[in-house]
């Protein structure tokens, strides 16, 4: 029976296991849950089909329009994940991330918008906040009458959060909250800030600790900047916000003094769904756009459709698409069957997403030839709107050394027994050697696959077998290459951010398509070989494309370039320039 409480699905591959049971079978909604998630997405369909004249002109205005604002409350959009006690709509990840991805699929800055306030802005007080601070806010916060806000980003404060300079201390039994954050999605809207700032570690003057604050537009001191001019998603708000001797009772701390980093990372961690959905509805629009126009455009005679290398990129969408919906909704399914640490596998769907988001659209625009660079087309926009889901919520270079360093903590857990034993095995020679025969005994498991918690997956349906297989070997070698990532860095592997980001790109691979193998066996279970020929083509497709990649990122942990490129970088940086001109 896995643990909920500390099962890992990528922790385990670093180990060599594959908890089948975390990913199989697929997850699937409640009945009731999907029928009012049927009645939401027809809802938001009626009020954002028509719009799309609307869209275009917002995004060159660089603004929305506060009366459509009033349109998103109306129809419950601000209260799709608070409970119905509080009178909101109640869905669970799976729901809400499905939401996100039929707006998207109109517009990216209204699912910003949206997902702003959902995903991250109100989160916090949803996952800690006190009986009595929930009953405060949270109606307020489901009808939409506040919009909230996140407030982390500082001019020197992005991915490092250790960084922050915002203060709160104490005055009295209250708070005095002072800084400025940056880069505020719905900041000049909103009227529910999560405010995250450093406070006195008590007993030591000198030392400090993070701590998450509610804030309220309506407080003395509060204040935003101007709406922030940028390359995409324009029409959504984006601002500074401003806060000066802010005075705060002791019932606006929210989560608890001190905890305020590992708190803001929960946020991050389980509202990535709702980012990872609204990816996945980008990805649909453009596959529907680009089909169409292939179709409707003709070269030499003949509708582009036709020639191979479009089809390639048609199809290359078409894998990226199933494949991110795939993670997002394992990802999703983790939450809301009450599995508790999921962050690696949260972090490698924001990741996987928004990288192939980025691809569909790049290439979508190629299909759309001249007119896609044209504003009039509405491929343009899309590229400049998919940009910024890489840097959203922990920038993809930050998450993946994220993303390799929690994937190899056990590992390196196990190491440091062996190398504590060996100091001890000729005081106590018995033990000692029985320590180092477990690690042996596991690591030629790994090689060999010859112990059951190393076979793979065991429940997928049989036409997968072969790609199942390719799954086990390739456990195998994620487990050794961790082994011998950690054994030849050692503690500095936290510095070797080439190894990192080769070792997280292969985890990555892995567990996408792991959720991909769980995907496509439930659906040939369910509609049989012949119905379920389409998707069995997708897993074969992606089960190539990953073994390549795999392979690749494992030869190279030996025998790569890393020190000829750190040294072309770091002459680059001394003469600040490119160093030769050609003649």
């Amino acid at each position: 029976m896995i643990d909920k409480s500390s099962a890992s699905f990528v922790q385990s591959l670093c180990m060599g296991q594959v908890l089948e049971e975390m990913l199989v079978p697929f997850p699937t909604m409640k009945k009731g849950e999907q029928e009012m998630l049927e009645q939401v997405l027809a809802s938001v369909n009626q009020l954002l089909a028509p719009r799309q004249k609307d869209f275009r002109e917002w995004d060159l205005a660089g603004e929305m329009p506060k009366e459509f604002i009033e349109e998103l409350k109306s129809f419950g959009l601000f209260g799709l994940i608070i409970p119905e006690e509080f009178g909101g709509m109640g869905f669970g990840s799976a729901a809400y991330s499905r939401v996100l991805q039929e707006i998207a699929r109109h517009d990216g800055s209204v699912a910003l918008t949206v997902g702003a306030h959902s995903s991250i802005g109100m989160r916090g007080l949803l996952l800690f906040g006190t009986p009595e601070q929930k009953k405060r806010w949270l109606p307020r916060l489901a009808t939409g009458e506040m919009i909230a806000a996140f407030c982390l980003t500082e001019p020197g404060a992005g991915s490092d959060a250790a960084a922050v300079r915002t203060t709160a201390v104490r005055d009295g039994n209250d708070w005095v909250l002072n800084g400025d954050k940056l880069w505020i999605t719905n900041g000049g809207i909103a009227q529910f800030y999560t405010v995250f700032a450093k406070t006195p570690v008590p007993g030591d003057g000198g030392k400090a600790q993070l701590t998450a604050f509610v804030v309220t537009s309506d407080m003395k001191g509060v204040s935003h900047g101007p709406h922030e001019d940028k390359m995409g998603i324009r029409a959504s708000n984006t601002t500074t916000v401003l806060f000066e001797d802010v005075r705060l009772t002791a019932d606006h701390v929210l989560g608890g003094v001190g905890k305020g980093f590992k708190n803001a990372m929960k946020i991050l961690n389980s509202g990535r769904t709702g980012l990872g959905g609204g990816c996945v509805g980008g990805m649909k629009s453009l596959i529907s756009l680009a089909t169409k126009q292939a179709k409707e455009r003709k070269q030499f005679g003949q509708p582009i459709s036709s020639f191979g290398l479009v089809k390639q990129k048609i199809g290359d969408m078409v894998v990226d698409c199933y494949a991110s919906e795939s993670v997002v909704t394992v990802v999703a399914g983790l939450i809301d069957g009450g599995y508790e640490d999921y962050a690696v596998e949260a972090a490698i769907s924001k990741v996987f997403a928004t990288e192939a988001l980025w691809r569909t659209a790049d290439e979508a625009l190629q299909v759309a030839g001249g007119n896609g660079y044209m504003r009039e087309y509405p491929y343009e926009r899309v590229v400049r709107d998919a940009r910024i889901n890489r840097l959203f919520e922990g920038t993809n270079d930050i998450l993946r050394l994220f993303i390799a360093l929690t994937g190899i903590n056990q590992v390196a857990a196990q190491l440091k027994d062996v190398s504590q034993t060996m100091k001890g095995v000729l005081a106590d020679p018995i033990k000692g050697f029985g320590v180092l025969s477990d690690y042996a005994k596991k690591t030629a498991a790994i090689r060999t696959g010859l112990v059951g918690d190393n076979r793979g997956f065991t429940k997928l349906h049989k036409a997968l077998e072969p790609q199942a297989e390719e799954f086990e070997e390739e456990v195998r070698e994620v487990a050794w290459a961790a082994d011998r990532i950690l054994r030849k860095h050692g503690k500095g592997i936290i510095g070797k951010q080439f190894a990192t980001r080769r070792l997280a790109d292969i985890l990555i691979d892995m567990f996408v398509f792991a959720c991909v193998l769980s995907r496509v066996s439930a659906a040939l279970q369910e509609k049989g070989e012949e119905q379920a020929a389409r998707e069995l083509e997708i897993a074969r497709v992606f089960a190539r494309r990953v073994r390549h990649s795999v392979r690749g990122n494992l030869r190279r942990i030996d025998v790569n370039d890393d020190e000829l490129v750190k040294s072309l970088a770091d002459d680059a940086f001394e003469r600040e320039a490119f160093g030769w001109d050609a003649r």
